[in-house]
């Protein structure tokens, strides 16, 4: 079995500054950095670094090509991602404040240009029993979410972010859906489909499964960076899951998993390698 990643690829353009541009303002930036980033991509880097067969399918424009060798480093397939040459990279243009405090604009990007045809395309390659996982940062998921179905894949979602959208989504369709307490407060206060697994992120409290498989976080002795972590942590479970774990034993290692990536800066390069652990 394998895991088909639909999800997003984002160049996070980081400009350091000493306060926020205000209106009709020009300032100077003190830093700039570019790095890989997307929920999707940092969840495809976790799925693989753990060592579950990962497809990532999505799409890049012409500036996205360090995107696709950072995921083929970390043992991803990226046959299924697609450039399109006439729409730049989803990307994110972010002010870091000497307050810390940061400012984002947000581009979707090639990321809302998936097309029903690539879809289809791409889940031919599924088998009965593969795992589709989704989160909420690209185009077409309802239809993603129907052709997963008729090919009988598990469908993970992580609706992240959440938007009014979601509660509009075949969430019937869905095996677990995955979600931190800010995703379920919005999502709880519609009706959700019976039989639909819930598993919520707590931070440093965890993360349950169904109010019922509680796993506590592992302690840190210094939180460095928490970018990544929940993506790490939605990567290791999956990926212990088609090692055939149980639901604790790989919300245990997702935990672990997790808890070595806020010991360090950055997103997807604090994503551990399973030897690391």
């Amino acid at each position: 079995m394998k895991v088909i990643n639909f999800g997003s690829l984002n160049i996070d353009l980081v400009y350091r500054v000493h306060d926020f541009a205000r209106p009709g303002e020009t300032i100077s930036a003190t830093d700039f950095s570019r790095y890989a980033g997307g929920k999707g991509l940092n969840q495809s880097i976790a799925l693989a670094r753990a060592g579950a067969p990962t497809i990532h399918a999505g799409m890049i424009g012409k500036d996205g090509g360090f995107l696709l060798d950072l995921l083929r480093e970390s043992g991803v397939d990226c046959s299924e991602v697609a450039v399109d040459p006439h729409a730049p990279s989803g990307h994110a243009m972010i002010q870091v404040a000497d307050s810390g405090e940061n400012a984002i604009v947000l581009f979707p990007g090639t990321n809302h240009r998936i097309a029903p045809d690539a879809v289809r395309r791409t889940l031919a390659r599924a088998e009965a029993g593969d795992i589709l996982l989704l989160q909420n940062e690209i185009s077409a998921i309802p239809e993603i979410m129907r052709e997963a179905a008729k090919r009988r894949m598990r469908i993970f979602l992580n609706p992240a972010p959440m938007t009014d959208a979601v509660p509009d989504y075949p969430l019937e369709l869905a095996d677990t859906l995955i979600v931190n307490e800010t995703e379920w407060d919005a999502v709880r206060t519609h009706r959700l489909p019976a039989g639909i697994h819930i598993l919520k992120t707590l931070g440093a409290r965890g993360a349950v499964y169904d109010d019922r498989i509680r796993v506590a976080a592992k302690p840190v002795a210094e939180v460095v960076d928490t970018t990544a972590a929940g993506d790490t942590f939605i990567g290791y479970f999956i990926a212990e899951l088609l090692r055939g774990q149980s639901i604790e034993t790989a919300m245990d290692t997702a935990s672990s998993a997790s808890a070595w990536c806020i010991r360090r800066a950055g997103a997807a390069v604090s994503i551990p390698w399973r030897r690391d652990l």
